[in-house]
């Protein structure tokens, strides 16, 4: 294979995803600084996140079953592999959908299909027909392993040519009672650049992205952040919200406990009132979700027992200070708070223990570099913000999609956050580059004033949009949640952020909503409050 890691033989006889990576001068530039990067030419990563651990070490609890053992995970995954490529006859470049609610099944699909040569295309169950079949088309997906209790919708695309395999069903041909093989199957040799999955964005504001990511890159997330920051131990147990389709629950729930031979809780239920019950009945003591669910769960902590954690990572969107504190208050554990992207595959700013700075991001993960530039690439002084550049031992590659030249620029992964580095090192978030609203001369961070607003006793959640005006450009428009029971008094919520922030920072209009529009892995879909605002 021809690109920036050298000439390497790749495996792949469907060569769909390595003729539809961006021209090489297109990429970011990868570097490998820390020795455990230097990963061999030739590299499986199902197989290396298999191997180690006995047979009889736990790798995945279910809530009421019991639990895998990395020997049955190697069995029930060779299993898969041989039916993978003898009946559904799959080959090495095959793009093959995955899509279902957060089991060990799935999980155990995933590494099939990459231990087979495969390409995973792991997908949302939320995701819906339209979405589907979009992704289908962009990826050439012809096969999907499906939860039986997820079929319907991928039915309804309507995708053409691709053969739909269920699994957890009671019917003949369901994947899990076919007859297989009980012979361990070897690892395709792929070459550690051959494309190992295909993560999509959210394409919540235009057509999804197809983020591609190499064998090599898979292993490199789990030897940076996770071996670097969170340090995870043998006998630690991974639980968390994000499913297997968000590139921070891939991570957190299968890639880093298999690569420290841990094992993880696979909750198929996993808000904020499924956790705290999870954590105490399961002893967990590694937690992977989002800031609002920290703040959420903090209001039903009495009664559970949180004594088996002693590791919370926050990502997915800003974590407040007010969160950080108020989670550290009552539980007396310091959130790891952590910047990702689907483009970079996971964490790649983040700081832990001693070194967490409560409304910082943190620094630069090991094996990564950051630094705040400017629109034309120059980076700008410490204290003053500007756009987020990284690079380091994984880089953003879209399948087939001129948006390529947007996210890198001259050699740096541009992720669109408006940042600022403080003169210590630390990266600080503002806001995202599209989300600082312009209003009379001012530039006001939409995160700083939620952050005022989430400061109030009685506000849950909040989310803060520009609307257009003639006169100042932009007004600061307030979406709130407050808890049950707590009026819904404007005036009173305004006059308490005047006393948090300069008055040109307040929110002209704040309005009170049940719930604020998200995506199914708890993005806030800030583009819909934009729509209600510029209708008001």
């Amino acid at each position: 294979m021809d690109g920036p890691y050298g000439p390497h033989r790749s495996a792949h006889v469907d060569t769909f995803a390595r003729d539809h990576l961006p021209p090489p001068g297109q990429w970011p530039e990868l570097r490998f600084d820390l020795p455990e990067l230097r990963h061999p030419e030739r590299l499986n990563c199902a197989a290396a996140l298999l191997h180690g651990p006995p047979d009889d070490r736990p790798v995945f609890h279910t809530p009421g079953g019991p639990a895998w053992t990395y020997g049955d995970l190697r069995t029930r995954v060779d299993r898969l592999a041989h039916l993978l490529t003898g009946e559904l006859g799959i080959v090495p470049g095959n793009r093959v959908l995955l899509r279902g609610p957060t089991t060990p099944w799935l999980a155990a699909c995933w590494l099939a299909v990459l231990k087979a040569g495969g390409i995973a295309v792991t997908v949302l169950a939320q995701q819906r027909p339209h979405e589907l079949a979009t992704m289908c088309e962009i990826a050439r997906v012809r096969h999907a392993l499906c939860d039986v209790r997820a079929v319907d919708d991928l039915v309804k695309a309507g995708i053409p040519g691709l053969r739909i395999t269920a699994y957890g069903g009671d019917a003949p041909d369901d994947l899990l009672n076919r007859p297989t093989p009980a012979t361990p199957y070897p690892a395709v040799d792929t070459a550690a650049d051959d494309v190992a999955l295909i993560a999509f964005t959210s394409g919540t504001t235009g057509r999804p992205k197809g983020c591609v990511h190499f064998h090599r890159d898979v292993l490199a997330v789990a030897d940076t952040f996770a071996r670097h920051v969170l340090k995870p131990r043998a006998d630690d147990v991974f639980a968390g919200s994000p499913p297997l389709g968000f590139t921070f629950g891939l991570g957190g729930l299968v890639v880093f406990p298999l690569r420290a031979g841990a094992s993880a809780l696979l909750l198929e239920q996993a808000g904020p009132r499924h956790l705290l019950p999870a954590i105490a009945g399961h002893r967990v003591s590694v937690l992977f979700t989002a800031p609002t669910a920290y703040r959420a769960m903090l209001s039903d902590l009495d009664g559970h027992d949180l004594s088996s954690l002693r590791r919370c990572v926050s990502a997915g969107e800003n974590l407040p200070a007010a969160t950080w504190h108020a989670w550290h208050e009552r539980t007396g554990l310091r959130i790891i708070n952590g910047i990702g992207a689907t483009e970079l595959l996971h964490i790649f700013i983040s700081a832990a223990d001693e070194r967490i700075r409560p409304g910082t991001t943190g620094l630069p993960v090991p094996g990564w570099q950051a630094r705040v530039q400017d629109e034309e690439g120059r980076p700008v002084p410490d204290g003053e913000p500007g756009l987020l550049a990284v690079r380091g031992p994984v880089g953003c590659r879209y399948l087939a999609d001129p948006r390529q030249s947007e996210y890198v620029r001259d050699g740096w992964n541009i992720t669109g956050d408006t940042y600022v580095r403080e003169p210590d090192g630390y990266f600080r978030y503002v806001a995202r580059a599209d989300d600082m609203i312009i209003s009379a001369g001012y530039n006001i961070a939409g995160p700083e004033v939620e952050e005022a607003l989430l400061r109030h006793p009685d506000v849950v959640e909040a989310a803060v949009v520009g609307r257009p005006d003639e006169a100042r450009g932009a007004d600061v428009v307030a979406y709130v949640v407050v808890a049950d029971g707590a009026a819904r008094d404007a005036g009173a919520l305004r006059a308490f952020v005047m006393g948090e922030l300069a008055p040109y920072k307040c929110p002209r209009d704040i309005v009170f909503l049940d719930a604020l529009p998200r995506t199914a892995t708890g993005k806030l879909q800030r583009f819909r409050l934009r729509g209600k605002a510029d209708q008001q």
